[in-house]
């Protein structure tokens, strides 16, 4: 399976009549094969997008031609970055100058059974995954003023100024590996997520210090699925309306007292 970008000129078209449209994709897009990740709108040049993953153009062609006829100018095969750049605001590895205070929740992800699943599939298809699942995490940085601090490989480093965008970015992620859906070829995704607050060290393009440290283990204690935090995320004024599991108490590496966390079960819907 690889990614792929279409672009279709509309003039005149509207946000509703375009998302109509993209709606008649998602129903027969199972039909050939396709599984459509995001569109966007271009009101000012009249032009759609459509991001799909599919095993060749000739699919994705085949979906808009029996769903509304509406066949897009151009179907790319791509790569991450060019698909970033139409996802809006990226943010670049942490600056210091960036930062008005020096309070960060620090956001862990890391993809469960990541060497049994290059193990299992070849690298291409590997590589295919990995891409999606930096897109879905990606995706959720943009949208909850996440900035990424690095990639581990088969996860990310991500940094916040408020508590609560880091819970809601994590919600976010884990609601789209579960939106994805699964199939022989694109098997599931599961991802652990672990999040501390406190003031860590910048340092170059790097942020270092306690709250990173246990960031990671918490990362590294959740299961596949799950958003760990510690007490001080919890127990922040921003987290009242987000709802969590009792706390308990957990021996991580690297801290010589058990150290009590929390699993985060849900949160406030967005208006």
């Amino acid at each position: 399976m690889s990614l792929f970008m279409d672009r279709h000129d509309v003039p005149g078209a509207t946000p509703e009549a375009v998302a109509q449209a993209h709606a008649s994709d998602v129903a027969v897009a199972d039909k050939h094969g396709v599984h459509f990740l995001a569109y966007w709108f271009d009101p000012d040049s009249s032009s759609v997008f459509c991001f799909a993953r599919a095993s060749t153009a000739d699919a994705v062609q085949a979906v808009h031609a029996e769903s509304h006829g509406m066949l897009p100018n151009e179907v790319i095969a791509v790569a991450e970055s060019d698909v970033l750049s139409f996802m809006g605001r990226i943010h670049e590895p942490a600056d210091a100058t960036q930062v008005t205070s020096p309070f960060r929740a620090i956001l862990f992800t890391d993809l469960e059974g990541s060497t049994s699943l290059l193990d299992r599939l070849r690298e291409a298809s590997y590589m295919v995954l990995l891409t999606e699942h930096d897109l879905i995490i990606r995706r959720a940085l943009s949208e909850w003023n996440g900035r990424e601090v690095k990639h581990t490989g088969d996860g990310i480093m991500a940094s916040f100024t408020t508590v609560s965008d880091s819970l809601a970015c994590a919600l976010a992620i884990q609601a789209g590996f579960t939106a994805r859906p699964v199939t022989a070829e694109s098997p599931e995704l599961r991802v652990r997520i672990g999040i501390d607050a406190g003031e860590p060290v910048d340092r170059g393009n790097d942020i270092f210090g306690r709250t990173v440290n246990l960031a990671a283990r918490l990362c590294g204690a959740a299961n596949g699925g799950e958003i760990l935090v510690s007490e001080t995320v919890r127990t922040h004024p921003s987290a009242v309306e987000f709802r969590f599991a009792e706390p308990a108490a957990l021996d991580l590496r690297g801290f010589s007292d058990p150290v009590l966390a929390d699993l985060v079960l849900g949160g406030p819907s967005r208006a």
